[in-house]
């Protein structure tokens, strides 16, 4: 960690340290073979539950650990900063899983499913994204219709984090396509529902152990007591959600940047070109210097977006403002971490190549960076 002083509490400190210690003994020893393997991090989901990790913001009586949006933060960045794909699992389970029920969903489906997934006894997912509608989110295709006490929920949905291994997903339909993006619903879907299953797992370029997969509703039958909110709220539920994911994701990016920025000093110090350490020369300096500093500008744009969240205030543009450029950076971070490693950096050999295809990803999920720009435009232009 960097000399940054940004009156993190105590009980900040003593997370980050915590986190830190889980994250380089149990995470990162297999982060490769999973990435390899595209193994999704079961027995480390189970620790992470044990130690209040998958129920971060949701509160005690939920069975959560009931901290604030900055740890929260810390915890993203400091898995990411070993295992991005972990970052995102705990990313997922923690805000796109919990907060729309928290938030939203009647109280006897609170207790019903949030202890389940606060603790990690189960996993959970999200399904939004479809094959026709990514960004424009309101066009979604998948539709539910209302017989007797139960839904019936027909469609497809990509890009499904988790997935592989969840058994609670919380879903978007339409009950009404004459309305448009008014008709979006969220439903709580479980995997042993009639008519639920996984199509197929996604070949990804990054976030590989990410058990990020595909899925398909037949005639999937959803008791109605499993709507989340009234009938067309589903948009607002996801924008809302949305808002704090981008936080999380930032958070992702910042600590996968932090880790090709780390690897990339130590191996700096040590390779030698020309008789003496190729951190002496001046190129190398300014890419160590570009990165550092630029993460440090990310990390206090998360902070601040996480603060604001703590008080209670709006912070749609602040976390669209992290989300866009932390990825950003981390992008370009990863990228001077590979070049500093020269031919080595484009091996499998030093994990810089893994950091350098985890960081694309997250310019692309949670709102790409182009829609980052509008909502950022909307709100300084005053149109929303």
């Amino acid at each position: 960690m960097s000399a940054l002083q940004f009156d993190l509490s105590e009980d900040h400190v003593m997370i980050q340290e915590m986190v830190r210690k889980f994250a380089e003994n149990e995470v990162a020893p297999g982060a490769a073979e999973r990435d390899k393997t595209q193994t999704f991090p079961v027995e480390i989901c189970q620790k992470l539950g044990e130690l209040g990790l998958l129920g971060i913001n949701t509160p005690q009586e939920y069975g959560g650990a009931g901290m604030d949006a900055v740890s929260y933060a810390i915890v993203i960045e400091e898995l990411s900063r070993v295992c991005a794909s972990t970052g995102v699992v705990v990313s997922v389970q923690n805000t796109l899983a919990q907060l729309p029920i928290y938030t939203f969903a009647s109280e006897p489906l609170k207790k019903k499913y949030l202890p389940l997934l606060a603790s990690g006894k189960k996993i959970g997912a999200y399904c939004l994204t479809e094959p026709g509608s990514g960004s424009d989110a309101g066009s979604l295709q998948s539709t539910a219709r209302k017989e007797g006490d139960h839904y019936i929920i027909d469609g497809q949905k990509l890009f499904v984090t988790n997935g592989a291994a969840a058994e609670i997903f919380v879903v978007y339909a339409n009950v009404d396509k004459t309305k448009g993006s008014k008709g979006v619903t969220a439903f709580v879907v479980e995997k042993n529902f009639p008519g639920f299953k996984i199509a197929r797992k996604e070949e990804m370029l990054g976030v590989r152990a990410s058990g990020t997969v595909q899925l398909s509703l037949e005639n999937c039958k959803v008791p109605a007591e499993n709507r989340i909110g009234e009938e067309g709220s589903g948009m607002k539920i996801a924008l809302t959600t949305l808002d704090t994911g981008r936080i999380s994701i930032a958070a992702q990016a910042v600590g996968i940047a932090q880790g090709a920025f780390e690897t990339a000093l130590k191996y700096s110090t040590s390779r030698q070109q020309f008789g003496k350490p190729i951190s002496s020369f001046q190129f190398i300096q300014g890419m160590l210097v570009d990165m550092h500093t630029e993460i440090t500008a990310a990390r206090l744009l998360v902070y601040n977006a996480s603060l604001l969240k703590n008080k209670g205030e709006k912070f749609t543009k602040e976390a669209s403002m992290c989300k866009y450029f932390a990825s950003s950076m981390a992008e370009r971070a990863t990228s001077m971490a590979l070049q500093i490693h020269g031919g080595y950096g484009y091996t499998k050999d030093y994990p810089v190549e893994r950091f350098y295809r985890d960081a694309r990803v997250t310019e692309i999920y949670e709102g790409t960076s182009e829609v980052q720009k509008l909502v950022i435009a909307r709100q300084l232009l005053g149109g929303g």
